[in-house]
């Protein structure tokens, strides 16, 4: 086949896939043989070693957060699961709180994925199951019942097939322009509660500024601002609450700016002409250490805080990037450069990117990207919803993802023709999220047990605050 093949045969490829691979074989959780600790351990090698035990106190708060910090486990799993060869850019972590708000370059409020540490070339359905997953644990946890975990799980597949059909009849160049923002969804969501969340979701998007961030972390003295410690989430990687330690390399350097330097300098490299000569309207302020998410605490993150002649702010935030749990399962060809591969992911993935998205390489050659810190972003709150509006948040993330998939991949056609008209994914998937729900619950045991123990240390933000206040 060829990129100019006819659609009608594009669509039989899809259809003659399910020949090797039929859809009923998507129920299988895949090889569920491994220790899910020691896996756990091989994904914090690397990290900042005193910030490993928060990572493991975040993951301990429910089967819920473990799962979201458990990545490498599902990808490992899902290596020896069944897929209908069509591969292409995935997410690689795409589970539902990795969906959310944020500003385009044109300053609209669109909602698409948000998080690519771990994208990378892979099959489709990875990308579907772990969202359709995340979905069954989060709705368990919040004390909803199976029942609807099962039918929000078959509202996620039935939406991306639905609008995998769709997208499979717009031209590259229609589908590279397709944006979902926030006045779109709240034309799409039939309930009143639901549409409430999507007009809350925007008022607080209004606030998230970095005009309005700049007095919560940052102070002025001595006619520069400074961020403020707030140790174990910000601090400042040479200063006298750092958690880092006295072997660290990136200690070694002596000051923020000997630290920054070279990562900066690479960064406007990636930006072009355009965007380094906008920063250079900014000047640099200061640097801190922030500890973001669940899966990704304790890698690398640092926010930078620049200012302009009218003291207008601006927050870079620069983070690590290491290997794909997808590229250490998955063979398929990936930039080396992992920051790059994040970078290329995204855009290649979101209806539009931040317009300071690039990647850098630090001291001792760690690879980072860079993009700005919280501008207009939000995310859901799971806690408030309603049943109805879980369902209509299934929905959406469905079409995000079915969006992402057909503008990264080229290749809606064939994944339409392979998911046909009829339920048989969403039956297939609803078995596999229900068992796989399962299977996490038995791993967040094993991982209590670990912690419980001592073979694993896991501590609260709290504990570790009280360490500083003391």
């Amino acid at each position: 086949m060829t990129l100019f093949d006819s659609l009608a045969e594009r669509r039989a490829l899809g259809r003659q896939a399910r020949k090797n691979t039929p859809r009923s074989a998507h129920t299988k959780i895949g090889d569920t043989d491994r220790d899910p600790v020691a896996l756990l351990r091989e994904s914090s090698e690397g990290r900042v070693e005193a910030l490993i035990p928060l990572r493991y106190g975040r993951m301990l708060a429910s089967p819920f957060t473990f799962y979201r910090g458990s990545a490498i486990i599902q990808a490992h799993d899902l290596h020896a699961t069944a897929n209908s060869g069509f591969h292409f850019q995935i997410c690689g972590d795409c589970h539902l709180m990795n969906f959310g708000g944020f500003a385009t370059p044109e300053r609209a409020l669109a909602f698409d994925i948000n998080d690519f540490d771990e994208t990378a070339p892979g099959p489709w359905e990875w990308d579907l199951k772990r969202l359709t997953a995340s979905f069954y644990i989060a709705v368990r946890h919040l004390g909803h019942g199976d029942k609807l975990a099962d039918e929000v799980v078959a509202l996620v597949v039935q939406s991306y097939q639905r609008w995998t059909e769709n997208y499979s009849a717009l031209s590259p160049l229609e589908l590279w322009y397709e944006l979902i923002t926030f006045d779109r969804l709240e034309r799409t969501v039939t309930s009143d509660d639901a549409r409430q969340h999507v007009r809350n979701s925007v008022e607080r998007a209004s606030r998230r500024t970095h005009e309005t961030m700049l007095p919560k972390l940052a102070s002025h003295r001595d006619g520069v601002w400074q961020i403020r410690d707030a140790p174990p989430g910000v601090f400042h990687v040479h200063g006298k609450t750092t958690l880092f330690t006295h072997d660290d390399d990136w200690l070694g350097l002596g000051d923020w700016r000997s630290l920054m330097a070279p990562i900066y300098r690479h960064y406007l490299k990636s930006l072009g002409v355009v965007r380094g000569n906008l920063l250079a309207h900014f000047s640099m302020q200061d640097v801190a250490f922030k500890v973001v998410g669940v899966g990704s605490v304790g890698t690398r993150c640092l926010i930078l805080l620049m200012v302009d002649p009218h003291e207008k702010p601006l927050f870079i935030q620069f983070k690590e990037a290491s290997t794909s749990v997808v590229s250490r399962y998955f063979d398929a060809r990936s930039p080396r450069h992992h920051g790059e591969r994040v970078v290329n992911g995204q855009r290649l993935m979101q209806g539009a990117s931040d317009p300071f998205l690039g990647w850098t390489s630090g001291p001792y050659g760690r690879h980072i990207y860079g993009r700005q810190l919280r501008d207009m972003k939000v995310s859901a709150t799971l806690e408030l919803f309603s049943k109805e509006t879980f369902r209509e948040y299934a929905s959406l993330c469905g079409w995000v993802l079915a969006r992402a998939h057909a503008k990264a991949g080229g290749q809606a056609t064939e994944v339409a023709g392979y998911l046909g008209n009829g339920d048989q994914m969403a039956e297939a998937l609803v078995c596999y999220s229900r068992a796989y729900a399962d299977q996490v619950e038995q791993d967040y045991e094993k991982f209590r047990d670990a912690c419980r123990n001592g073979q694993l240390q896991a501590r609260t933000d709290a504990d570790m605050a009280a360490d500083f206040a003391a």
